[in-house]
């Protein structure tokens, strides 16, 4: 029987991003947004916080776990948590999209499974009735 796990976790640190782009909380928010369409997750929902004078913490809580990124800009260094679970998603994606767009000149990926050697026992049976992609568009 096969190893199964029940997400990933991808502790992400951005290092040379633009002052601009991280002292700005609708920017931030909007990389959130797009990183859960990239990653094939559903977005329930977006919070987020500009510090002053410099900095945003912003969390989008996932039907399939989260995406979270902290900012200090006047380092240029964005901590980026990105954990999902479920079949369809794929938090790499995410984690490629915000590089991108946070415009990060290096980037450092610890990827942690999550609830692996977790006795599931009826897991699969309990959710086969169930659709298991239900990502929102």
């Amino acid at each position: 029987m096969k190893n199964t796990i029940c997400g990933l976790h991808l502790v992400v640190e951005l290092k040379g991003c633009p002052f601009s782009i991280l002292n700005d909380e609708q920017l931030i928010r909007q990389a959130i947004e797009q990183a859960s369409q990239q990653s094939m997750s559903t977005l329930l929902n977006l919070v987020s916080y500009k510090f002053h004078p410099i900095g945003v913490t912003a969390l989008g809580l996932l039907a399939e776990s989260h995406i979270s990124i902290h900012t200090w800009p006047e380092i240029g260094y964005a901590a980026v948590d990105i954990f999902t679970c479920g079949e369809c998603s794929n938090p790499y994606k995410a984690c490629d999209f915000l590089a991108k767009f946070l415009k990060a000149d290096k980037v450092e990926v610890t990827t942690l499974p999550r609830g692996s050697n977790v006795n599931k026992g009826n897991f699969h049976q309990l959710t086969k009735d169930y659709e298991q992609c239900q990502v929102a568009n």
